[in-house]
């Protein structure tokens, strides 16, 4: 993963199907160097089996298209309130699925 640069982006929203790396693969490489960062995706792939590999693999949301853009920017903050550590908190939360 040497693109990634730790505290440059907030989150990350990627799809399932991408040229050369699938979205999950992204994610497993980004949590197996220890990357924090917030991963929504958001796919017209609604297996039950890539769904529960991103989820498992610590995606914050996994989003079937088409999606709003409402329902898309709810979950954009709700990722972002939870990278983001409250006042006293841990900055630890739960992953929504959807």
């Amino acid at each position: 993963m040497a693109e990634y640069v730790p505290g440059r982006f907030d989150c990350l929203i990627t799809d399932v199907s991408m040229p050369g790396r699938s979205g999950i693969d992204l994610l497993q490489g980004l949590k197996s160097i220890g990357s924090s960062i917030p991963v929504i995706v958001v796919t017209a792939d609604t297996s039950k089996v890539s769904r529960s590999r991103a989820m498992k693999g610590g995606a914050h949301a996994y989003l079937a298209k088409p999606i709003s853009s409402e329902a898309l920017l709810r979950h954009l903050r709700s990722a972002l309130n939870q990278a983001r550590p409250a006042p006293g908190g841990d900055g630890q939360g739960t992953n929504s699925d959807g």
